[in-house]
């Protein structure tokens, strides 16, 4: 009987699991040997075209936030308040601090103003007004009345220096004309203490040259020897053509001439209408300070007040300026009252029943020679 008996080989050949997983372990280390080259002898070398290319992963930047560094506050500017004051008449609000400005409106009497600033003479305040520019504008300071003297910021110059910022102030009433002379044409007038900006001098510094809205590229000219400034030495020369031809200090003092008088402006007034009426009140108006003109034969000869006070006696006081004095005559409720006030007066002690309508006639004295002008401030009060 055919036995049939398997050979080695052929038991060694038969499938072994164990077997087989040894040979695939094996064969995976021996590929990735082959694949990094590690504990293998044989090498590659790169062309010199060849460039190894080398991948870097870039994170985002990452911002370091460092303390900034914060800037200082600004110093604190004081804000100074308004300062309450009461008009003691009817009085024009004005664009600037001179009569010659124009007109923004009218404050009646007795109305409560906000003084914000004045002018380097002191003679204007500047207050709070809604139809001016930047909400401002300017009305007389004698015609309002304040608890104490405002302590305000002067506005254009400085009070010690009315010349710092090229400001300077009218003495007198004056002509403004068209050229540096007396021989020019004249563009209107300006009144005593008008504040002006001055823009340059004629050569020997006898002329100034100001702005002026009624003359031509809105300048004027006015002597010199009627303004108060100073650091006129540092101002522009302007020829009569308007060129500017350098600066300096005029080596000739220019003499005082002779004020050149001008009539009196007419303002119309009468005693239906006078050119101030004020009505004295315990808790309001206390003080009326007026600042007019007359003249005679020419311009405005005479000028009507009115007033009503509520004690048994005002306090009158007149100065007078000019050529001629100032006839004075007082009416009680239309009724003339004996009283005599003169030019010079000081708190003249003055009689009244509270109440009554008084009216103060101021007059020229009539000339039929030359012009007679007076300048005059009359002070009623109603305490002493």
């Amino acid at each position: 009987m055919f036995k049939f008996i398997p050979s080695r080989r052929s038991e060694s050949s038969r499938y072994n699991p164990a077997v087989s997983i040894r040979l695939s372990i094996v064969g995976l280390i021996t590929l990735t040997l082959f694949s990094t080259g590690c504990g293998v002898e044989i090498r590659r070398e790169a062309t010199p075209s060849q460039t190894p290319l080398t991948v870097t992963a870039t994170l985002p930047a990452t911002l370091t936030h460092f303390p900034s560094e914060t800037p200082l506050a600004p110093p604190h500017q004081p804000t100074i308040p308004p300062v309450e004051g009461i008009t003691s008449t009817q009085v024009n609000v004005r664009a600037e601090p001179s009569t010659s400005s124009n007109v923004l409106g009218m404050i009646p009497a007795n109305t409560k103003v906000e003084i914000t600033g004045k002018d380097p003479s002191g003679n204007w305040w500047q207050i709070n007004y809604s139809e001016g520019v930047d909400g401002k504008g300017w009305i007389t300071a004698q015609y309002v009345t304040t608890a104490s003297t405002p302590e305000v910021p002067v506005i254009g110059g400085d009070a010690a220096d009315p010349g710092n910022g090229n400001v300077a102030v009218i003495q007198q009433q004056l002509n403004v004309r068209s050229g540096p002379g007396t021989n020019f044409n004249s563009l209107g007038t300006l009144n005593a203490q008008d504040v002006v900006q001055l823009t340059g001098k004629d050569p020997n510094g006898a002329w100034l040259q100001i702005g002026f809205a009624a003359g031509p590229e809105g300048k004027g000219w006015v002597n010199a020897a009627f303004v108060r400034a100073t650091g006129v030495e540092n101002l522009p020369i302007v020829t009569e053509a308007g060129l500017i031809v350098g600066t300096g200090t005029p080596t000739i003092i220019p003499s005082t001439p002779t004020p050149t008088v001008v009539p009196a402006w007419a303002d119309n007034d009468s005693p239906a209408a006078p050119i101030v009426s004020v009505l004295f009140e315990p808790a309001g108006t206390q003080t009326l300070i007026y600042n007019g003109e007359v003249s005679s034969p020419q311009g405005d000869p005479e000028d009507w007040i009115a007033f009503k006070p509520y004690g048994q006696f005002v306090f009158i006081s007149l100065e007078c300026h000019g050529s001629d004095s100032i006839k004075i005559d007082l009416a009680e409720n239309s009724v003339s009252v004996n009283t005599y006030i003169n030019c010079g007066d000081q708190i003249k002690k003055t009689a009244v029943n509270a109440g009554a309508n008084y009216l103060l006639h101021l007059q020229a004295t009539p000339s039929t020679g030359g012009l007679q002008y007076i300048n005059y401030t009359l002070i009623i009060k109603t305490r002493p």
